[in-house]
């Protein structure tokens, strides 16, 4: 894992940061999502259904299934912030859901850091835009403008 100091910060802003490995999102992921939430929307569990009655030929994720994988893409694609003791999601500004993603597809993150404000209080809240790519798609799963706290060990 890569890491990024404080200092490099102010040159990322605007930059790609980070960029995931592809990750199959399976019928056993949307299975358990759906007990998760209790949301067993017969097009997210009906294969034999799906096939016959959507455009998608196949069940599809759960909107928030898809924005759920970015906590452990951001994970595996993002550096980490040196000196950071934890970090804190923080919200979204925007999601937009611009593509279903299909039981068996792939899907990655890109991850540009927007903003960032260092506070003197030592924490640094980073804005990042990030699209949720599904492979062999031109239209993203979704985009986003997510915002993350990190929380920096304190020099008293």
């Amino acid at each position: 894992m890569t890491t990024i100091t404080v200092d490099d910060i102010p040159a990322a802003i605007g930059t790609e940061i980070g960029r995931s490995e592809w990750r199959t999102v399976t019928q056993e992921m949307i299975n358990l999502f759906a007990d998760a939430t209790d949301d067993h929307q017969w097009i997210h569990l009906d294969q034999e259904r799906a096939a016959k009655e959507t455009p998608f030929g196949t069940t599809i994720a759960h909107g928030f299934l898809t924005l759920s994988l970015l906590s452990t893409l951001a994970y595996e694609a993002l550096p980490a912030l040196e000196g950071a003791t934890m970090g804190i999601n923080y919200g979204f500004d925007k999601i937009r859901f611009m593509a279903p993603v299909r039981a068996g597809a792939k899907v990655r993150a890109v991850f540009t850091l927007a903003d960032a404000d260092i506070r003197p209080s030592g924490r640094v809240l980073n804005t990042y835009d990030v699209t949720l790519e599904i492979e062999n798609s031109l239209k993203p799963a979704l985009t986003a403008t997510w915002l993350t706290m990190a929380v920096l060990e304190r020099e008293d």
